[in-house]
């Protein structure tokens, strides 16, 4: 029995170093909170669970009952300890229990265990292994079995796209409350991460993945709790707003990815041929686009004459977009070797669409202005380039050349 009562200036410790620390986060739990702590001790002293652990419940300022029932459970439980913190936040809970963690491992899950604990083992045995370094359960993989809502399928479907779209995450579902972390990675981690309510997931495993850690995913039976108090738009609100900060960090490189990666990555920096950031990435893709949109206006114009408006333009883009995929291939994004084609049929997609673009504006313009002059017709198909650029560099840095391609 322990029960240790911590506010943010001093963070528990475990009484003893174990394989693995499970956090409970709890807020005004205390009618689920006395057997569900009573089902995940009795799994873990079962032979299904072979490895030493600790549970932890982490009460983040509860105004019900919620501590006294976490107190009788210590006192109720080997191997069950409790602290007490004096501001909400699921993430602060988190952050301070797993930053002052001894043991070998550092995991948590929902109090609700809404995942089924069979998937328990295969979550932390990666890590004890060395296999991996952070564990997520997944209820987006193939293989889960999930009952839920279509409301909540929807949300979290939509949110997991948002992260690939935007911070190109490799990882099917950031927010399933059951994750599990190597404690060192985890320490090297916290401190960088702001978040300290729901988006902290999201923030950690983004910072885990461009850190270069491996993250191993365990489909999960996982059933919705239908007695959920998360307040759905105040926390897709917030996560949205942390998904603009993160972004923001890492195309400013404020973050400090390197360093991080360095530390902790299996894949030491630099890699051969792979800018170090966006910023690199721009400014190469930038030079890249100026040579084409040279190439493309000087073609135009050859070919202007003999064929029309329309076909100079198809030709001109078609030549310069071949070009400008291989250049990009090789100088902006550092991708070598094997999918060439691949890549090519992919930029020639990507060319239809500044072709769609390109020839729009022509027509338009023949139909606004009908006598405009040459000039005119040249400044019109700039503009339409620019932005025909903005969207190629998106479509190249998100899909084709992903960084999957590029490891």
């Amino acid at each position: 029995m322990t029960t240790l009562q911590s506010y943010p200036a001093a963070v528990c410790a475990p009484t003893r170093t174990v394989d693995v620390e499970i956090v409970v986060p709890v807020y005004n739990e205390e009618s689920s909170l006395p057997s569900s702590v009573r089902r995940l001790a009795a799994y873990l002293a079962t032979d299904a669970f072979p490895f030493s652990w600790q549970i932890t419940i982490a009460d983040n300022a509860s105004t019900d009952s919620t501590w006294q029932c976490a107190i009788d459970l210590t006192y109720e439980l080997d191997h069950v300890q409790a602290v007490h913190l004096e501001q909400k936040g699921r993430g602060r809970a988190l952050k301070q229990t797993w930053s002052a963690s001894t043991a070998r491992v550092v995991a948590y899950m929902d109090v609700d265990l809404s995942t089924d604990l069979d998937g328990l083992l295969p979550l932390v045995a990666p890590l004890l292994s060395g296999h991996s370094d952070m564990a997520i359960g997944s209820r987006l993989a193939r293989s889960a079995r999930v009952i839920r809502g279509p409301k909540r399928e929807f949300i979290s479907r939509s949110y997991n796209l948002i992260l690939r779209t935007t911070l190109q995450a490799q990882f099917s579902d950031a927010q399933c409350g059951f994750k599990a972390l190597r404690t060192e990675a985890a320490q090297a981690l916290l401190p960088h991460v702001e978040d300290t309510a729901w988006f902290f997931d999201t923030e950690l495993l983004v910072l885990a993945e461009r850190s270069g850690l491996r993250i191993a995913e365990v489909p999960v039976d996982w059933v919705d709790d239908p007695d959920s108090r998360v307040d759905i738009v105040a926390t897709a609100a917030a996560d949205l707003k942390g998904v603009a900060r993160m972004a923001r960090g890492i195309g400013r490189g404020t973050l400090p990815l390197r360093d991080l990666r360095q530390q902790l990555g299996r894949n030491p920096l630099p890699v051969a041929g792979v800018p170090a950031s966006l910023a690199t990435q721009t400014v190469r893709f930038a030079a890249v686009g100026v040579a084409s949109t040279l190439a493309y206006l000087l073609l135009f114009l050859v070919l202007r004459g003999p064929l029309g408006a329309q076909p100079a333009n198809l030709l001109a883009l078609l030549v310069t977009a071949i070009a400008n995929t291989s250049a990009n291939r090789r100088f902006t994004f550092g991708v070598r070797g094997s999918g060439a084609a691949r890549h090519q049929l992919q930029g020639l997609l990507v060319f239809a669409l500044g072709l769609a673009l390109t020839s729009g504006c022509l027509h338009l313009l023949s139909v606004v202005a009908p006598n405009a002059g040459r000039a005119t017709e040249l400044f019109v198909l700039l503009m339409a380039n620019l932005a025909a650029t903005v969207l190629r560099f998106v479509l190249f840095r998100m899909w084709v050349f992903t960084r999957k391609e590029m490891a």
